[in-house]
């Protein structure tokens, strides 16, 4: 398995916005209100991958045992997380793209937008949280292998 790429990350936003924008356009009037908190879930799952990070760094740099096929299933959780995180900000912010220049004049489009704003904000930080945890399951460097050991030899 290889690590999440930037174009990955950029292919799936651009993928949701392609999504969500020509939706909006077509089906926003018979669409019901977005609800302000839509998007915390997204928030959710980036703390618990936060606090997943800190732990599997600990474990690590602390020389306790870590199963390679834990380290396997925590790198597939972080590179789902940051594809869905790019997906749903992508599509969030083709939400915004259509609801921002329309929330002057439409009275809909501004209730909604603070909905979109959260979304964009939580996706954002999933996909921080997922990049995190994927860096914390990398093998460490020589250099950092050797802190906090005497010197062998």
């Amino acid at each position: 398995m290889q690590f999440t790429r930037a174009r990955d990350l950029v292919v799936a936003a651009v993928l949701g916005f392609g999504l969500t924008f020509p939706l909006f356009r077509a089906a926003y009037q018979s669409l019901p209100a977005l609800p302000t908190l839509a998007g915390t879930t997204l928030l959710v799952l980036a703390v618990g991958e936060f606090v997943l990070a800190f732990v599997v760094r600990a474990r690590i740099r602390e020389h306790r045992v870590v199963t390679g096929l834990g380290i396997a299933r925590t790198v597939a959780l972080a590179k789902a997380s940051s594809l869905l995180g790019a997906l749903m900000g992508g599509a969030w912010v083709g939400a915004l793209a259509y609801l921002g220049p329309r929330s002057g004049r439409v009275t809909a489009a501004a209730d909604d937008l603070p909905a979109t704003i959260v979304g964009v904000v939580s996706a954002a930080a999933l996909i921080g949280a997922a990049l995190w945890l994927e860096y914390n399951c990398r093998t460490p460097d020589e250099g950092d292998r050797g802190r906090g050991q005497p010197p062998t030899g």
